[in-house]
């Protein structure tokens, strides 16, 4: 496993985030960002544009939405994880009493899921997330924008995923991949990215709620000001699902730090040792 400045062993259930200094690496980067009078920054400024100065500027590097631990997630490891765990990665409907609308297969396996250890959970194999769970990582993503595409680069398993803004149109038949296939236009100050072409029986969580290779995503994505963006992550799956969904994930602008590499399979020692997440009630 590489050298990480916010080192996690992220696993798919055992959630072990032991925090390091930020100066750990890439000392003396700083960000830049508007400023304050008294020279802090000022993560309420407007968001930026591009260089137009029409088209909403979505790049940076973004830090997933955290909430404390609790009772409830005490006993996976969070007591190691000092910024507190993102606010969708054990249930992307953000709340452990939230439920989604499954089909009754879909609840018999998330039931099950949460009944038993998670070795199971694609991430436990070092797998790669797709795309909607992406935004809920417990890791830093990376934005890079230009007027024909979205480039998100993601610190686990080395990452990336692209949504192409050149007007291209969805694939027929495209071949599954983790991350699907993305194309994305503007509407207004939010972009909308339209997904489809997923592999089958993929985790949108640590509960496990399945995205299958019927599923059509829609995300909305609409930086809010300078330090926060939010998506709003459709999900139409009628395999799985009896109706679309919606979910809102935060993130806010990481400052003063960048990408490390963090590549799971390198020297594993997790696996024995994971527990499941939070059993059903």
């Amino acid at each position: 496993m590489g050298a990480h400045a916010r080192l996690f062993s992220l696993t798919a259930a055992v959630v072990l985030c032991t925090s390091f200094a930020a100066s750990a690496q890439w000392r003396n980067v700083v960000t830049k960002v508007p400023l304050t009078p008294s020279g802090a920054p000022n993560l309420s400024a407007p968001a930026p544009k591009l260089a137009d100065g029409k088209t909403p500027d979505l790049s940076g590097i973004w830090d997933a939405e955290k909430r404390p631990c609790d009772e409830a997630t005490a006993r996976l490891g969070c007591i190691d994880a000092q910024g507190g765990l993102p606010v969708a990665a054990f249930n992307i409907a953000s709340g452990p009493k939230e439920v989604l609308p499954m089909q009754p297969w879909a609840e018999a396996l998330v039931k099950q899921r949460r009944a038993s250890s998670s070795k199971d959970d694609p991430v436990a194999r070092c797998l790669p997330f797709p795309s909607p769970r992406g935004w809920s990582n417990f890791g830093l993503q990376k934005i890079i924008q230009t007027s024909e595409s979205l480039t998100i680069l993601d610190e686990y398993m080395l990452q990336y995923r692209q949504v192409f803004l050149d007007g291209r149109a969805l694939p027929n038949n495209p071949e599954p991949m983790f991350k699907g296939y993305s194309v994305g236009r503007w509407d207004g100050d939010t972009l909308v990215v339209e997904t489809i072409g997923f592999k089958d029986d993929s985790w949108l969580d640590l509960f496990g709620h399945p995205l299958t290779a019927h599923a059509r995503t829609i995300e909305r994505i609409r930086r809010i000001d300078y330090g926060n963006l939010e998506v709003a992550l459709t999900v139409d799956d009628p395999k799985a699902y009896t109706r679309p969904w919606t979910a809102t994930i935060k993130l806010a602008l990481a400052l003063n730090t960048e990408l490390l590499e963090y590549v799971c399979n390198e020297n594993e020692k997790s696996l024995q040792h994971m527990i499941g997440p939070p059993a059903a009630q």
